[in-house]
């Protein structure tokens, strides 16, 4: 899959289950720290962060369960493909974090891997888990938006 050209905004892989599984507080695009052989997997789109989730320790913010395929060409020199990454945010908002994942209990969520301006980023969201019934009104609620969205074309 040819990726555009590094001056527009190419997603990689996007995180679907994010949205269904937490309610979501608020977003950031944090920088991410990688190897040649993983900037070279991303940019051929290998890609899955599905299963990936963020933790602050030690005043910084890690990636954790992110797969980046090993580099069909990386040899000896390739990376683990699901090795915890530094994100690089600033320390007043790492701080927020700290305050939000450790008093409020919520968790932190990628949600798209993507890249900007040439350089890897992750949008990263502060989320709190949705209950059963959360979800089933969620789809209960799009469900009945896509009755009156039908119900409109056919008058």
């Amino acid at each position: 899959m040819p990726l555009p050209d590094s001056d527009s905004d190419a997603i990689i892989a996007r995180n679907k289950r994010a949205r269904h599984d937490y309610h979501l507080l608020e977003t950031w695009e944090t920088g991410i720290v990688l190897t040649g052989t993983e900037i070279k997997s991303l940019r051929a789109g290998k890609a899955n962060i599905t299963d990936a989730y963020a933790v602050v320790s030690a005043g910084e913010v890690f990636l954790l369960n992110a797969h980046i395929a090993p580099y069909d060409q990386g040899n000896q020199f390739n990376h683990e493909p699901t090795r915890t990454r530094k994100l690089l945010l600033h320390k007043r908002e790492v701080r927020k974090l700290i305050g939000a994942v450790e008093r409020q209990g919520l968790t932190l969520v990628p949600l798209d891997l993507h890249f900007r301006r040439g350089k890897a980023k992750v949008s990263l969201a502060l989320g709190k888990g949705k209950k059963l019934h959360d979800k089933r009104e969620d789809a209960r609620r799009r469900e009945d938006e896509r009755e009156m969205a039908r119900a409109a074309r056919v008058r």
